[in-house]
C-alpha cells in the first residue's frame, strides 16, 4: 500500500540523481537523503547532463518521516584538488575530480570510529568507474549537519576504487565496507569486501563478492541479519545465453562476516535499459524486501519480497509506473518504525523533463 509520495527536489533545467551513490539515514522519524545536482544538456545515451558545469552535493532533511523535505548544502570538506564528490563521468575534464585528487595525502581516521553508535551515518565518496578511480569516506554524529573527513580508502590492490555508501558494523571498531572496484582490466567492476577492525584507521582487504564478471557486478547493497549471516545484493550486466546484453540483480550470502561468499537467488532477473542498483532492506525479523527501478516500460519503481532470508522472492510489486523515461531509480531505502518503507530515487517525466528526486513510503 503507497502511503504517501512526495517531492523531494525538482527545479526547471535541473538534473538530480542518483541517490544510491550516497545515502538515506534516519533517526525516528528524522531523515537525511543525499543526492548529486548538476545541470540538463545534450541527451548522451541515458543521462541529458551539462558536462560543462559541475555537479554539487545536496542534502535534503525531512523532519515527518518523509511528508515534506527542506535542502542544505554539504558541508564537509572536499579533499584538496577536487571540486565536488563523485561521478568524473558526467563531466569534462577540466571538472573533473580524479586528475586534482591528491589522494595519497589522505589518512584515516584519529581517533577509531565506533560503528555501534546509533547517531553515526558514513558517507562514501569516488572519483569516477574505471581504471584509475579513487575513493575515501566521511563520518557524521549530528545528523548530516557537520563532517569528519575526507578519510582515505586504500586501493587495496585494485585497478579502480568506486566506493558508493554501503557500510555493515559488525561491532564497536569492526566492521565490512562493500566496495566497486575496477576488475583486472580497469573496467566497471566488482564488489570487494573490504574490513576494518580498528574503527576505520586502516582497511583490509577481505574477499571479493562473486568471481569476476563478463560485465559487471556492482553498487552493492547489504543487511546483516540476526542469525550474523550477511546478505548483499549487486547490480549486474553481461551477456545472455544468446549473446544479448541483459542487466539484473543477484545475491550473496556470507556466513563468516565476510570471508567467503555463495550466491543465494537472483531476485531480479532484468531491470531494464542500463540496469539499476538494489536498495536491499530488512523491516522486520525473517523479512527482507529489495527495491529497484525499472528501466523498460513501464517505468517506475519495483519491490520484491522475500520471507526465507533471500532464498527465494515474490514477484515484483508495482510502486509506481507513471515515469516518462528509464533515466530513473538508484534508490535508497530505509525501515520506519511502523513497519513502512521510506525510499527516496530520481525521476522525469521524459527525456526533455528535468531530473528530480521524490520520495515515496510504502507499506509492504
Amino acid at each position: 500500500m503507497l502511503l504517501s509520495r512526495t517531492t523531494v527536489y525538482r527545479e526547471p533545467g535541473r538534473l538530480a540523481g542518483w541517490p544510491a551513490n550516497y545515502g538515506l539515514w534516519r533517526w525516528d522519524d528524522e531523515v537525511v537523503a543525499m543526492f548529486a545536482v548538476g545541470w540538463l544538456g545534450i541527451d548522451s545515451g541515458l543521462h541529458p547532463r551539462d558536462k560543462s558545469r559541475p555537479f554539487a552535493p545536496v542534502l535534503a532533511r525531512s523532519l515527518d518521516g518523509g511528508l515534506s523535505w527542506n535542502h542544505e548544502p554539504f558541508t564537509g570538506a572536499i579533499p584538496t584538488g577536487a571540486a565536488t564528490l563523485s561521478g568524473d563521468e558526467h563531466v569534462e575534464p577540466r571538472l573533473q575530480i580524479g586528475p586534482r585528487l591528491d589522494h595519497d595525502h589522505l589518512a584515516g581516521p584519529i581517533d577509531p570510529i565506533d560503528f555501534t553508535d546509533p547517531e553515526l551515518i558514513t558517507l562514501c565518496a569516488r572519483t569516477g568507474i574505471e581504471a584509475g578511480a579513487r575513493s575515501w569516506f566521511y563520518t557524521s554524529t549530528d545528523r548530516a549537519r557537520s563532517w569528519q573527513g575526507p578519510y582515505r580508502i586504500p586501493m587495496l590492490g585494485t585497478t579502480a576504487m568506486s566506493a558508493r555508501t554501503d557500510i555493515i558494523p559488525l561491532g564497536r571498531h569492526e566492521a565490512l565496507f562493500q566496495l566497486t572496484c575496477g576488475k583486472a582490466d580497469g573496467s566497471e567492476g566488482r564488489v570487494l569486501c573490504a574490513w576494518t577492525g580498528d574503527g576505520g584507521r586502516t582497511l583490509h582487504r577481505r574477499s571479493w563478492v562473486g568471481d569476476e564478471p563478463e560485465g559487471f557486478a556492482i553498487m552493492p547493497s547489504s543487511v546483516l541479519l540476526d542469525d550474523g549471516v550477511i546478505i548483499t545484493a549487486r547490480r549486474c550486466a553481461g551477456p545472455d545465453h544468446e549473446g544479448r546484453w541483459s542487466h539484473w540483480i543477484d545475491v550473496f550470502a556470507s556466513h563468516d562476516h565476510g570471508s567467503r561468499w555463495v550466491p543465494r537467488s537472483t531476485p531480479v532477473p532484468d531491470t531494464g535499459r542500463g540496469g539499476n542498483p538494489p536498495a536491499l532492506v530488512k523491516p522486520a525479523a525473517g523479512r527482507l524486501v529489495l527495491i529497484y527501478g525499472h528501466r523498460a516500460m513501464p517505468y517506475g519503481i519495483r519491490a520484491v519480497i522475500s520471507d526465507d532470508h533471500g532464498r527465494s522472492w515474490s514477484a515484483p510489486q508495482v510502486l509506481i509506473d507513471d515515469l516518462g523515461d528509464p533515466d530513473l531509480g538508484y534508490p535508497r531505502a530505509l525501515a520506519m518504525a511502523d513497519g513502512s518503507i521510506l525510499i527516496v530515487y530520481y525521476a522525469s517525466q521524459g527525456s526533455d523533463s528535468e531530473r528530480y528526486i521524490e520520495s515515496i513510503r510504502w507499506r509492504p
